[in-house]
């Protein structure tokens, strides 16, 4: 049976409880956040692309040896105005939304200004993220949506231009153990520059200061918000797109490739009769730029860093040794990941798809100076890994990865590794399919890989959760929602143990669980 992409689901915003088959850890206790496209049509207008779908938020409460379930769509503007509406009203990255034809020549003008400097939507639907002790549903515009993490109602809609003129934000961010969180973002053609922005969020409630008596009107963790630097973009009116950068102790690592947005085109998009998606321009002859940033000074480093043209949405992991900074990440050969999203496309997901099989490198970048060192000398030294950095010329290095598993997608990791080195990853397994019928656990040392699929189910992304004082990287549980199409079963989440990646326990929920993308983990005492 195959899943029906454009289908629209139903929100249970009120708690129910799930039927355990196992036993839970006492120890987990928390609320895992998921987050993904759940409306797809409404009244007579359809959404193009899956990615588009207006924002349905779940949860599941583990306490006390129970699970409890709900879920709630997020009602930011752009929900309210379609709905008001009765019709898609308000444009998405792969939809552009078009007036009526029964509104007034003032209504078409006011909605073709709107798209020529793009008002963009808040419809929040890739992911969770914290600033302070807050938690907003995010995609990549400059609006997020603060939500209330217990019952999942929509809160407040916060502008990054209030804070930062900065018009994309990934929605992958880092955070350091004070919770400090880091993130980086785009300018377009600010003050006639293009630029990429990383900037840090402090978290001003650690370290015991007393918490806001009325939470409704305490400030935003995100005035707090400071520049730790900036990167020129190589191309003034196309910058790169991106959907999350590394970080170590010491260096972030923000890849600039060649895919890329091309603003003269957006501009004119909606006259033209085109979503902006199709403004996204992939250039296979130009190299990918890898910038290295010292955290300290928030100068790149000397030595400049590049390989092949590719594309990369998610970073895995980063970490520092013997002089060299790695990193792992999920690499494409060229965009056909985001074309396979349309929804006609999806309808025919039986049929072969053109998709590129998606690669988790390894690359390797020695921060030594390379002065004395001969052209065409590897610089890298690690016994370990077969990634490359060649010099081509002085002060610059040609980047060759190591290939560590392909057919991979959405990695997590024991986030208490984040930074440093690591050795396992946890991943859903995607092949030349939309579909993930199974995950994985990567040992990225001995390349072995533990699975887990059954017959006529879809797992989500796997979120490890480590156990409290626990011994060893992988000593905790994976965390994944299950779609299940066998006759008479429901959807459940299953909790594996990570060591073994054997069931721990599964909670089938009485509420049919959706396709989503991204999700986040709130331990209780949080």
């Amino acid at each position: 049976m195959a899943y029906d992409y454009a289908k629209n689901r139903e929100e249970r915003p009120d708690p129910v409880k799930a039927d355990l088959k196992g036993n839970l850890p006492s120890w987990l206790q928390g609320t895992l956040l998921r987050n993904g496209p759940g409306i797809f049509s409404v009244g007579d207008t359809t959404y193009n692309h899956w990615f588009d779908g207006m924002a349905l938020m779940h949860s599941f409460t583990f306490k006390d040896g129970e699970v409890i379930y709900r879920s709630r769509y997020l009602r930011g503007d752009t929900y309210k105005d379609n709905m008001a509406a009765k019709r898609i009203v308000v444009s998405e990255m792969g939809t552009m939304a078009y007036p009526d034809p029964g509104k007034n020549v003032i209504s078409r003008v006011i909605t073709f200004l709107n798209h020529t400097v793009p008002d963009f939507t808040d419809n929040c639907g890739n992911n969770f993220i914290r600033y302070g002790k807050d938690y907003y549903a995010t995609s990549e515009t400059n609006y997020i949506r603060k939500v209330d993490p217990v019952t999942l109602e929509t809160q407040d809609k916060v502008d990054y231009m209030k804070y930062l003129a900065v018009n994309l934000v990934t929605s992958h961010p880092h955070y350091d153990k004070d919770g400090t969180a880091y993130n980086i973002g785009t300018s377009i053609a600010e003050k006639g520059k293009t630029k990429y922005t990383l900037f840090k969020v402090p978290d001003t409630t650690a370290g015991g200061t007393p918490p806001v008596k009325n939470k409704a009107n305490a400030s935003p963790a995100l005035k707090n918000l400071e520049v730790i630097c900036t990167v020129p973009c190589r191309s003034l009116l196309s910058p790169s797109y991106y959907h999350s950068f590394g970080m170590t102790d010491n260096y972030f690592i923000f890849i600039e490739q060649p895919f890329k947005l091309d603003i003269l085109k957006m501009a004119t998009a909606y006259m033209r009769g085109v979503n902006w998606a199709s403004c996204l321009k992939f250039c296979p002859e130009e190299n990918t730029l890898i910038h290295l940033i010292d955290r300290k000074t928030g100068k790149e480093v000397g030595i400049k860093y590049y390989t092949e043209a590719m594309i990369v949405y998610h970073h895995v992991n980063a970490f520092e040794e013997d002089g060299h900074v790695i990193f792992d990440v999920i690499a494409y050969e060229d965009p056909s990941l985001y074309n396979m999203f349309y929804l006609n496309v999806l309808k025919e997901q039986s049929k072969a798809s053109a998709m590129s099989v998606p690669k988790c490198k390894r690359f390797a970048l020695p921060v030594q100076n390379d002065k004395g060192i001969d052209v065409g000398d590897d610089m890298v030294k690690l016994q370990y890994t077969t990634a490359s950095a060649v010099k081509e010329k002085e002060g610059k290095l040609l980047c060759q990865p190591e290939v560590l598993c392909d057919g991979v997608e959405l990695p997590r990791i024991n986030y208490d590794f984040n930074g440093k080195k690591y050795r396992f990853v946890y991943m859903t397994c995607v092949a030349m399919s939309a579909v993930a019928t199974k995950i994985m656990k990567l040992d990225t040392e001995t390349k072995e890989r533990t699975e887990w699929r059954e017959e006529n189910c879809w797992p989500s992304e796997p979120v490890f959760i480590p156990r409290p004082n626990g011994e060893g990287e992988d000593d905790g549980v994976v965390l994944t929602t299950v779609i299940n199409s066998n006759p008479g079963e429901s959807g459940f989440i299953l909790v594996l143990d990570a060591k073994s990646f054997k069931e721990v326990a599964r909670a089938h929920v009485n509420a049919e669980l959706h396709m989503d993308m991204h999700g986040y983990f709130i331990p209780m005492e949080n």
